[in-house]
């Protein structure tokens, strides 16, 4: 059985499933199926414009943010799909801080339902640090179906793989 590196830590049962998917070459379609549905939004200012819509309705009173944009530095092998980050420079006598959230550019041609998990998932940085329960409670608050979500973003990148393969 080929290594599914995205989908480490999942149990063996569940590990056969996607490797017979694979070699039967549906997992492509099993996933077209379900996530037959692209987006419109190609440009950095479509999402920043997504982006701040989500976190309109969901984090009203969370920091504000400077900037939102496709990234592509940002290598998928390396386990970064989006990163937050706080940018803080002086100011004459202030220190003035700037968030930006970066989200890989094989989102811009993903399904809309993965960019949305990716942007919930980079929003729930703004509130919580770790990945813990109270960050998956607020992740499964913006996104009810997250963890499906995530599940089967790990399969289009495992799709993704071995179309490279």
């Amino acid at each position: 059985m080929k290594a599914l590196k995205y989908l480490a830590g999942y149990p063996p049962h569940v590990l056969a499933r996607v490797q017979a998917l694979i070699e039967q070459g549906l997992l492509g379609k099993v996933l077209a199926d379900r996530y037959d549905q692209t987006h419109a939004i190609r440009s950095d200012g479509q999402l920043y414009e997504y982006v701040q819509a989500l976190k309109e309705r969901h984090l009203r009173q969370s920091v504000p943010l400077g900037k939102v944009v496709y990234d592509s530095k940002l290598q998928v092998m390396k386990h970064a799909l989006g990163t937050h980050t706080t940018i803080s420079r002086v100011q004459g006598d202030r220190l003035r801080t700037s968030r930006e959230i970066r989200i890989a550019t094989v989102f811009r041609d993903a399904p809309a339902e993965f960019l949305k998990m990716i942007v919930v998932h980079e929003l729930a940085h703004l509130k919580e640090a770790e990945h813990d329960k109270s960050f998956y409670r607020l992740c499964t608050h913006m996104a009810p179906d997250y963890h499906q979500l995530e599940f089967d973003l790990r399969l289009y990148l495992t799709h993704l793989d071995a179309d490279r393969g």
